[in-house]
């Protein structure tokens, strides 16, 4: 069997154990060709935690080699990798897609140039839910997310509105705007509305509550959604990552099974 010929772009937690995966989990499926990350010291101890080492090349190499890319590095990059990607007619799973909101385009242009971009759900159920809903009329979609402050910590917003995070005494809410805001004030930390906005009705008309306290000990991701199809309600309680406090474990989880699903035939769930 013909195995998927992939590169990833970004080495640190999510971008490794994704790596870990295609050399374990989904061997039989991938060939892990080639990483990438702007600090060599990354790449290098990715390398070296890998039970065979891959070669460090720059994107544009990369994207030429292989069938999928997937980015695991950051909101500033994700936007440009997939327009590379659909320049060489390569596909890609995007993690950050924080950076995909108000580049929308991109996704049309993929689709018309038979570019496949693949978006997981991350640390957030109820996206098959609201893709199914979204076939018919979705009024509204919130998304209440809850995390501890070092979750939060270094978000451009707490900086902008001179936010301690670490002199919360209770359970505050810090953030309530819509999803486009919540991005571009949290790009690290709040990617599930993103998913969300994509899955549904748009970022400007998501709506988001960013809630924090010194006794949360998980991130916690409240989704409501109403529309002619009735209600959905969700929680998620994820435990952040061991590697990375501002990623949810299941975020991880969540790039390798859609890297499962893409490589297996039988496929369950919208």
């Amino acid at each position: 069997m013909k195995k998927l010929k992939v590169g990833i772009i970004g080495c640190g937690a999510i971008g490794s154990e994704i790596a870990a995966a295609c050399q374990g989990r989904l061997k039989s499926h991938i060939d892990l060709l080639a990483i990438c990350d702007t600090d060599p010291k990354k790449a290098s101890a990715l390398n070296s935690s890998l039970s065979k080492k891959v070669p460090v090349m720059p994107l544009d190499n990369i994207i030429k080699k292989v069938d999928l890319i997937i980015e695991a590095a950051s909101a500033s990059i994700s936007g440009k990798v997939v327009e590379k990607c659909i320049k060489n007619k390569t596909d890609c799973l995007i993690m950050s897609v924080g950076g995909l909101l108000g580049g929308e385009r991109l996704l049309r242009l993929a689709e018309s140039r038979g570019v496949k971009v693949y978006i997981p759900s991350g640390a957030l159920c109820g996206i098959d839910g609201l893709k199914a809903a979204s076939i018919g009329k979705v009024d509204s979609v919130t998304l209440t997310t809850r995390k501890p402050p070092k979750g939060l910590e270094g978000a451009p917003y707490l900086k902008r509105t001179d936010i301690d995070i670490y002199g919360i005494k209770g359970e505050t809410v810090i953030f309530e705007g819509n999803a486009e805001e919540a991005v571009e004030g949290f790009p690290q930390n709040v990617n599930v509305s993103a998913v969300l906005s994509l899955a549904g009705i748009g970022a400007r008309k998501t709506r988001v509550r960013i809630v924090t306290s010194p006794d949360y000990s998980k991130n916690i991701h409240e989704v409501e959604i109403t529309g002619e199809f009735g209600k959905i309600v969700t929680r998620t309680e994820n435990l952040p990552s061991k590697a990375n406090p501002k990623t949810s474990a299941l975020a991880i989880l969540s790039a390798i099974a859609k890297v499962e699903q893409i490589v297996k035939n039988v496929q369950i769930g919208t």
